[in-house]
């Protein structure tokens, strides 16, 4: 696959660069593709050219923009095989991941102009009669969005589908780590007929080079997925004017499985979300906490059902898969808190290595820790790896407390058949989404934390809103 050409797309052309980096299978370890290495007169001309797009797009008309987006789609769609194979060959994921990290852009960019219709222009009521107040509603400008590589397409979709949707323009650069495919659904995007600077993508690894983007006062809103360091470094940056920021960062969700818990259906549920993406997702369950008296069931179930996992990326295989982590330094980092938290007492009750099996890629073997402390590095800090540590709580115990007990609010779990139990751990729970019983998450639900988890939200009407501003309008009708 390294004899394609991957170009930027600036202002409605592929884009070449003097220099390159590489981007690396995490599955094999080969040499994917090199990809242009954005230079600061490219970063320029794509602030220029996004000004520009916007000034075109965001007066084309709610119909005509639908017409483009779903032939956008459609397209998308169209070279499904051809995308998932490059986000394979990037991401080491498995098929089925693959599969939904693709569809989710496609159902963004349908959402989100469907959503577009709904937005709604109130009237504000006039105490004297004398005027006629509403809010309009009107695309925000240039959005600037950085992209974090676990799930590249899904993320490109949280941010050009609302984009697009509004009237905005953007300049989106993807994760340095996995660009290959946006780079690719970008270049099919020319095909459609969009004007050119309102679908701009970028490469990379430079942060110097691409600050511009931040420090620029043409964008209005700057966006990202990514951690929560990364992101208030970029808002630093950015606070050079007055801008907008949605952004969502880390996490280190808490799970709860109480005493009167459905056990199986729970321990199944929460591997599930655990080993997908190989734990390398912002809303996995990262500090399961379960009552002392189903503490061992629990664990017998959840080890039978991780056990049930085969290590192997992309196409072929039957069953459960989960593939590796995405380069050296993270596998070497996730190993390094397991072996930190066994040294200081924790229990390894299954995985914990590199997989024999495995003399190429960064695998990691599905890990749980057993008789974790909340003081474990395992448990302070976010794993972002495909590791579960569970602990113990009584009910001594202030559960709730030690849920929150957290700098990051962005999901946490409930598995309770108690009702009341269920609604007032969600009410005390700070986290941005709480799901009772089981994961669920879709495109129609807000997405985003509290405290150091972020600000705004993806998904959803709340997600469109950010792009678009809150304008009254008051006309004198009698005098």
């Amino acid at each position: 696959m390294n004899d394609i050409q991957y170009k930027m797309i600036i202002n409605g052309e592929r884009v070449s660069s003097s220099t390159s980096f590489p981007v690396i299978n995490p599955d094999n370890e080969a040499h994917v593709a090199n990809v242009p290495q954005i230079e600061a007169q490219q970063v320029e001309d794509v602030l220029v050219a996004a000004e520009q797009g916007f000034n075109k797009w965001s007066k084309v008309s709610l119909a005509d923009r639908e017409k483009l987006i779903l032939a956008y789609a459609d397209l998308l769609e169209d070279h499904k095989d051809e995308i998932i194979d490059i986000l394979i060959s990037e991401s080491g994921k498995p098929l089925d991941n693959a599969e939904y990290d693709f569809g989710m852009l496609l159902t963004c960019l349908r959402y989100f102009i469907e959503e577009a219709k709904r937005v709604e222009q109130p009237v504000i009521t006039d105490p004297d009669g004398r005027f006629h107040h509403y809010i309009q509603r009107q695309p925000i400008g240039v959005a600037v969005g950085f992209l974090a590589w676990n799930f590249p397409l899904l993320n490109f979709g949280y941010k050009l589908a609302p984009v697009l949707a509004s009237g905005c323009s953007s300049i989106i650069k993807p994760s340095q780590v996995t660009p290959l495919a946006t780079l690719r659904c970008a270049e099919l995007a020319l095909e459609v007929g969009f004007p050119a600077g309102v679908i701009n993508v970028i490469t990379s690894n430079d942060y110097d080079v691409t600050n511009p983007l931040l420090t620029s006062k043409i964008p209005a809103l700057f966006t990202m997925i990514g951690s929560t360091n990364s992101g208030v470094k970029a808002m630093q940056t950015a606070c050079t004017s007055v801008k907008h920021f949605s952004v969502e960062l880390g996490g280190n969700a808490p799970v709860i499985v109480y005493d009167d818990a459905e056990i199986k259906k729970a321990a199944h549920n929460i591997i599930d979300l655990k080993y997908g993406n190989s734990g390398q997702v912002c809303v996995s369950p990262n500090r399961c906490f379960v009552h002392e008296s189903v503490y061992e069931e629990f664990i017998k179930e959840a080890k039978a059902h991780a056990q049930g996992l085969t290590l192997q990326a992309g196409r072929g295989g039957e069953g459960r898969k989960m593939g590796p982590v995405i380069n050296e330094k993270e596998r070497t980092r996730i190993l390094g808190l397991v072996n930190d938290s066994v040294a200081q007492g924790a229990t390894l009750t299954l995985g914990g290595k590199i997989p024999s099996s495995h003399t190429k890629g960064f695998y990691m073997e599905p890990t749980i820790l057993t008789d974790v402390r909340v003081d474990m590095p395992v448990a302070s800090q976010e794993i972002f790896g495909p590791v579960l540590p569970i602990i113990p709580f009584s009910d001594k115990d202030d559960v709730i407390a030690l849920a929150n007990d957290c700098e990051y609010g962005l999901s946490a779990y409930v598995y309770t058949t108690n009702l009341k139990r269920g609604m007032q751990a969600a009410n005390e729970l700070q986290a941005g989404s709480v799901c009772v019983n089981e994961v669920h998450y879709a495109v129609h639900l807000p997405h985003g934390g509290l405290k150091q988890s972020g600000v705004g939200k993806d998904c959803s009407r709340y997600s469109l809103e950010e792009y678009l501003t809150n304008k009254r309008v008051s006309i004198l009708i009698a005098d």
